[in-house]
């Protein structure tokens, strides 16, 4: 409790939280705005039936069911992150900048991000324009006018990540989680209200099952986040000149969710790209398009199929995505040249080997805890009975891991301070 208190009597602290507000209310009021032309009906039953849709709209603060100058969020830069980082897997030159460069290297890893999230942001707002007018959420749009809707989305896709940047550089919390975390919270009273508004007496056992699978869901996801393989490391001693070094024992974490919600959003994005390709071929066959979106619409409506795909899809990428950041390899190479070793292993390949069969059982757990995450709405209705409130495990584990890691940061600016005297 001093703690929090102290957040606020540290003048630089304070200034730093009250940048970081503004921003936020920033970022709401651009989610806010809507483009012209919207049929508002419309737009809500296409999001009551596309669960797909509404996961998006997480990431865009809400901004995408308000079809707002906001609409895709900072999803266009989360995509162009995640494909720089696969892309360190075909160019090892892209790697040794990520990897080895250090602070200036993910610096320019970061720019070349930027670069890319602008021609997504244009692709993806140009996909979702045409599919909101087949939907007749939108009227038809001129060829100008939808040049100029594209490049306005595009514009604030960009604005958003520039928002994030200035939250980050106040040291107290990731600005892209950060954002997304505010459009996450920003969504839950219009929720409770609804909730509160067709209250039934008569499912009053299905309230009750909800707040306790919301209460053991964020209890789950805590503990699997925080949760962890600790890895028993030694380090040889070393005599130079007069003075021994070394001779310590350290461990190795492994976390057991490794790859966070990244999985969960390589996800949808697979299962939304038929309906994407559905649209864009328009251009060229109408009749094509119209087979294509049939069948993504009788997918997506098989519950049980499109639930089974999700799962399976995430933990799959789960797998997929862990490889791409957790390299035993290289790890058991820096462990070598530090005089680093796990007893019992010997040092080198068969280092590399043993970490990557304890990754490998490590992130088992993970991937089916992110799978289950991935289709808990669908359970918890199928439980409930109520559409109102479902538990959304992607958001409480987007919302948990963002908070964990924001008063992370804060104790430890708060740490500094300390040992600097100030009280």
């Amino acid at each position: 409790m001093n703690k929090i208190l102290n957040l606020f009597f540290i003048k630089d602290l304070r200034n730093k939280v009250l940048i970081v507000l503004g921003l936020l209310v920033v970022f709401r009021i651009f989610a806010a705005v809507p483009i012209p032309g919207i049929d508002a009906e419309q737009l809500k039953n296409l999001f009551a039936g596309n669960q797909l849709l509404s996961f998006l709209n997480l990431f865009s603060g809400g901004g995408l069911s308000n079809l707002s100058i906001a609409m895709l969020g900072v999803g266009p830069y989360i995509t162009a992150t995640i494909i720089m980082q696969l892309l360190t897997m075909i160019f090892p030159n892209l790697k040794k900048v990520y990897y080895e460069e250090g602070a200036a290297g993910r610096a320019k890893f970061n720019r070349y991000s930027r670069y890319l999230t602008v021609p997504l942001a244009g692709l993806q707002g140009y996909g979702f324009l045409n599919l909101l007018i087949s939907q007749n959420v939108l009227s038809s749009l001129s060829p100008l006018t939808m040049f100029g809707d594209v490049m306005i989305i595009t514009a604030g896709t960009m604005i958003l990540v520039w928002l994030g940047e200035l939250i980050s550089e106040q040291k107290i919390g990731n600005g892209i989680s950060l954002i997304i975390f505010a459009g996450i919270v920003s969504g839950l009273p219009s929720t409770l209200r609804l909730a509160i508004a067709d209250y039934n007496p008569a499912v009053l056992p299905g309230y009750l099952a909800f707040a306790v699978v919301s209460v053991i869901v964020i209890a789950g996801v805590v503990f699997i986040n925080e949760g962890e393989r600790k890895v028993p490391i030694s380090y040889a001693r070393r005599v130079r000149g007069n003075k021994m070094f070394g001779g310590s024992s350290s461990y190795l974490p492994l976390k057991v969710n490794q790859a966070g919600v990244i999985p969960i959003i390589f996800a949808v994005s697979i299962l939304l790209f038929p309906q994407f390709f559905g649209q864009m071929i328009a251009i060229f066959s109408p009749s094509i398009s119209l087979l294509v979106n049939e069948y993504v619409t009788g997918f997506l409506n098989n519950q049980l199929l499109y639930g089974a795909s999700y799962f399976l899809l995430v933990v799959v990428f789960t797998y997929f995505y862990t490889a791409v950041t957790f390299d035993p390899a290289e790890i058991s190479k820096n462990l070598q040249r530090s005089g680093g070793f796990i007893p019992g292993i010997r040092p080198g390949e068969s280092t590399g080997q043993f970490l990557a069969k304890v990754m490998s059982r490590t992130t088992l757990a993970g991937a089916l805890f992110l799978g289950i995450v991935a289709i808990l709405p669908n359970i918890t209705q199928a439980m409930t009975g109520l559409r109102q409130l479902s538990v959304g495990g992607a958001a409480l584990l987007i919302v948990v891991a963002v908070a964990l890691e924001t008063m992370r940061q804060i104790d430890s600016q708060l740490t500094i301070r300390e040992y600097e005297g100030i009280k």
